[in-house]
């Protein structure tokens, strides 16, 4: 079963060693793996001497060129309230199906805000998988389309919603709510990409 996951950006290069500096290209390789998606980045000579094999791969889903930025220094202070990216962070970390639908609309939600960028669209046993890349922090992201039906939208945007005001449960002693929507809603098109959503996701 795929799992969704969020995958950081190296400092160097994952074939020489070589640390990248600031403004430098690196390449990022997608591959399939045993249990979902591997990241590889690669300084401009290991692509250049690689990338022909690289892409010729069984496993390769797909490459982009990105311009590395050292990560921030840490904040003094952690911020507790939640927005919707600590929010999609946290419930992909939970690898929660019932919240699948939600993770979507808030990486919907991240797109139109241009927080969050589609470099890729790949289809893993019969289910669309989005690949969203943070461009500032270099993450990938890998988003499950939970093919939503036009009925269940409201009940999803409400999940989001109180999730957002609320926060995600803890796990200790704490049950998580469950999205509201249901397989009796009637049956209509499903939304078949993120544009189709992105004006009736919550701004």
């Amino acid at each position: 079963m795929l799992e969704w996951n969020i995958q950081s950006r190296a400092h160097g290069c994952q074939s020489s060693g070589h640390a990248f500096a600031e403004g430098e290209s690196y390449h990022t390789v997608l591959l399939t793996a045993k249990d979902g998606f591997e990241r590889l980045d690669l300084c401009a000579s290991a692509w250049k001497e690689q990338g022909a094999d690289i892409v010729a791969r069984p496993n390769f889903v797909s490459h982009w060129v990105g311009t590395y930025v050292p990560p921030p220094a840490a904040p003094p202070e952690a911020i507790r309230k939640d927005d919707a990216e600590t929010l999609l962070r946290a419930l992909l970390e939970r690898r929660d199906e019932r919240h699948a639908p939600a993770a979507f609309i808030l990486a919907v939600m991240l797109e139109r805000k241009r927080i969050l960028k589609v470099k890729s669209q790949v289809r893993e046993g019969g289910r669309r998988v989005i690949v969203y890349e943070h461009p500032k922090s270099g993450d990938v992201f890998t988003i499950v389309d939970p093919d939503l039906q036009l009925a269940q939208l409201e009940a999803v945007q409400r999940d989001v919603g109180r999730l957002l005001e609320q926060g995600l449960p803890a796990l200790d002693g704490i049950v998580d709510v469950p999205v509201e929507a249901t397989t009796d809603d009637p049956v209509e098109e499903p939304f078949n990409a993120p544009s189709d959503i992105a004006t009736l996701a919550p701004a």
